[in-house]
């Protein structure tokens, strides 16, 4: 592991970040967890909500001279088009320190105030902090092609998951949430967000056709509850009603929901995939997904479950029904699913990820033994 540093996360206060606010102080508490000093600066006090509470002991709400201060020797900043990235790249030039930028493609699918503020900030600074970083993490492909169409060299630019914690999402977990509902046996568990449109009722049509006719299979559809209404249309017309139920998202049950799941299915291609799929992988769960850049990127066909493809009801019911009878190969995707989360989804991979782009030129700290044979050559 390299030698310590000094590292500076800023975020833009009137920028909405992905995962409201948690990303940076997830990765500030790997990153420190690997030895490294951190601090956020400019994060809005509404963020620091309840969940996210042991991971305030790193933030310093304010920003600009704050950063100087701090004197940092490696600097994370989000969103290049954003006032922070460009206090960031001040100091990242005063200091000769690297500048790593942070982009993620649901920034693109904001307010129009936002988009006009993010063309402001292009026009204002965009050249000079692409001048300045040393790289971009890009945190879907999405992403990584929006930074290319902004100028950013293809070399300066690495894909990297949002980050999973792996010890909230993982095999063997209990739900309270299923028992209270009386849901048992074999799961088909899907995220079902508001903008769910005709590929989630793909999604009941292929879980209608196969497994829907068992009495020991239920389709869990686990969002927002506004889109409910539609979808029970859809499964009763199907005649399959009973065998379909709408909870709630809820972060603290969602860990429990996904360890119970027989399958995870992942039909629609939108910016949250890449963290449903990181967190069902990471519980030991399979996936059935439809192919998308976002699904391509992570998930192997017969690897880590089955692909379907794009806008095809047949491809999404024969992945289903194929996926439904092969126990074996379940349990095969299950296990390496969790290796694959272990490997590039936990935060401990992502925050090294990080760490080697912010320790260029940096030597790694002494092991005990190489600090023997220096006192040893001393003496």
């Amino acid at each position: 592991m390299m030698a310590p540093l000094r590292i500076a996360l800023v975020v833009d206060p009137i920028t909405a970040l992905i995962g409201g606010g948690r990303h940076p102080l997830e990765l500030s508490a790997a990153l420190a967890a690997r030895g490294h000093e951190v601090r956020v600066f400019g994060l809005p006090p509404d963020w620091l909500s309840a969940p996210a509470a042991p991971l305030q002991e790193h933030v310093e709400r304010r920003l600009g001279p704050s950063v100087m201060s701090f004197e940092p020797e490696g600097i994370v900043a989000y969103d290049a088009r954003s006032p922070a990235a460009w206090i960031g790249a001040r100091v990242a030039r005063r200091r000769d320190v690297p500048l790593v930028l942070v982009e993620a493609d649901g920034w693109t699918e904001r307010s129009p105030l936002q988009r006009t503020l993010w063309s402001i900030g292009e026009r204002l600074w965009g050249g000079f902090v692409r001048r300045a970083a040393e790289a971009v993490m890009a945190l879907d492909p999405q992403s990584r092609s929006s930074s290319l169409a902004r100028g950013f060299e293809p070399e300066r630019i690495d894909v990297v998951p949002p980050g999973v914690d792996l010890e909230r999402f993982r095999p063997g977990l209990a739900s309270e949430e299923l028992g209270r509902r009386h849901i048992g046996g074999r799961i088909l568990s899907c995220r079902l967000p508001r903008d769910a449109g005709e590929q989630h009722e793909l999604l009941i049509e292929a879980f209608a056709r196969t497994v829907g006719q068992r009495s020991d299979w239920s389709l869990v559809l686990i969002g927002d509850g506004q889109a409910a209404p539609r979808f029970r249309v859809c499964a009763d017309r199907r005649g399959v009603g009973s065998r379909v139920h709408f909870l709630e998202y809820d972060l603290d049950a969602l860990p429990g929901l996904l360890a119970n799941s027989t399958l995870h299915a992942a039909p629609q291609d939108a910016r949250h995939v890449t963290t449903d799929l990181a967190r069902a992988l990471a519980c030991g769960v399979p996936v059935v997904a439809v192919d998308s850049p976002r699904v391509r990127e992570w998930i192997r066909h017969d690897e880590h479950g089955l692909i379907a493809r794009s806008g095809d009801a047949e491809s999404l019911t024969l992945c289903l029904r194929e996926a439904a009878m092969s126990p074996e190969r379940r349990k095969r995707w299950g296990s390496a699913g969790r290796r694959l989360a272990e490997e590039r989804f936990g935060w401990d991979a992502v925050a090294a990820r990080f760490e080697d782009k912010l320790g260029r030129d940096r030597q790694p700290a002494p092991d005990e033994s190489d600090r023997l044979s220096l006192r040893a050559s001393t003496s």
